[in-house]
């Protein structure tokens, strides 16, 4: 009897030992796969910054790094209630007033001319602009303008509002553009006979259009900006847990909710991870007059060849002029009016 309640006892170590080396490998393993930390100590006084998409997820996590480097924090975000909380818990956690709320809804022109108009009457600089909202692989829809929601939010909706912004940026330098695209660009292509995805939607190709829309805009912007004292890069964040992916119905069922999402989860970035590079490029001394390059894990990469199509760029570029009508934003000087 003794014996059994040994072996009984031994089998219960054994089983609690197995499951902590697992539990504690799990979590060697995310803080690995969770790549590079940006260990720069540059802190943002003085400094003013818009964060798209500002109130969840990479935003988020960007938002409240520099508010702890003590910037002025302008988070542009579509639901202002939602906004509101991550701002609290924001400044409560960095003791750092000087964050804000203010709508921006991408899926709207009027919105963001509404955003850029409040932020140009309670600011007179800008140093960095990251355009960092987005939406992935989502049904079929559109913006108020018409336009497919993949394209009309991650590219048009963040061209019109960096266009907007672009004398202030210039009045600011050295300021920075940093535009956070992903490694799906790798996979995409400029449809210029369906640019707006109407005759065929797949959800996957929009979004991968999409982020290549990204690179090819912030490769053109950093052209264009040549000699401002203005930067424009774009960044992959890795594959990161957020909302991002609430429209993929593998990431919705209730199987993948419980057996393969746990399992998945150490080989995922958490949204402070993902942060990382997008506060290397905003951030790090060394970037200061680097411009038009594409980084991942704080660290320069080359972009897919598709992704550096010249050509491409100036179409896309008229292309977006056209359909946010910011062709007068684009090449306003500074202390220009709107």
């Amino acid at each position: 009897m003794k014996r059994s309640k040994s072996l009984l006892s031994n089998k219960y170590v054994l089983a609690l030992s197995a499951a902590g080396t697992t539990f504690a490998g799990a979590i060697f393993m995310k803080e690995y796969m969770g790549g590079r930390k940006f260990e720069g100590k540059e802190q943002a006084e003085g400094k003013v910054v818009i964060i798209t998409g500002a109130n969840t997820g990479i935003g988020k996590e960007t938002a409240r790094e520099l508010a702890k480097r003590g910037a002025k924090v302008y988070m542009a975000c579509r639901d202002i209630d939602k906004c509101e909380e991550a701002r609290e818990e924001i400044v409560i956690e960095s003791k750092n007033k000087y964050v804000y709320c203010r709508k921006c809804d991408l899926s709207s022109q009027e919105s963001i001319r509404t955003f850029v108009k409040r932020f140009k009457n309670e600011q007179d600089r800008l140093d960095i602009l990251i355009n960092n909202a987005g939406v992935m692989r989502c049904p079929q829809s559109f913006t108020k303008e018409g336009l497919e929601l993949q394209l009309g939010v991650n590219h048009m909706g963040h061209f019109l509002l960096t266009c907007q912004l672009l004398d202030l940026l210039k009045k600011s330098q050295p300021s920075r553009v940093i535009t956070v695209s992903s490694i799906a660009h790798t996979r995409g292509t400029i449809n210029k006979g369906d640019l707006n995805s109407k005759a065929k939607y797949d959800p996957a190709d929009a979004y991968s259009q999409s982020k290549l829309a990204n690179v090819l805009f912030s490769k053109e912007l950093a052209e264009r900006l040549k000699g401002t004292g203005v930067t424009s890069n774009c960044l992959h964040p890795g594959v990161v847990d957020t909302k991002l992916f609430r429209h993929m119905g593998f990431f919705k069922s209730k199987t993948a909710s419980l057996f393969v999402r746990p399992l998945m989860w150490p080989f995922v970035k958490t949204a402070r991870q993902g942060a990382q590079t997008t506060l290397f490029a905003a951030l790090d001394e060394s970037l200061t007059q680097v411009s038009g390059k594409y980084f991942k894990e704080c660290a320069e990469y080359p972009v897919a060849p598709q992704g550096d199509d010249d050509a491409m760029a100036k179409w896309l570029w008229a292309v977006s002029e056209r359909w946010t009508q910011a062709s007068k934003d684009c090449d306003r000087e500074p202390d220009q009016k709107l």
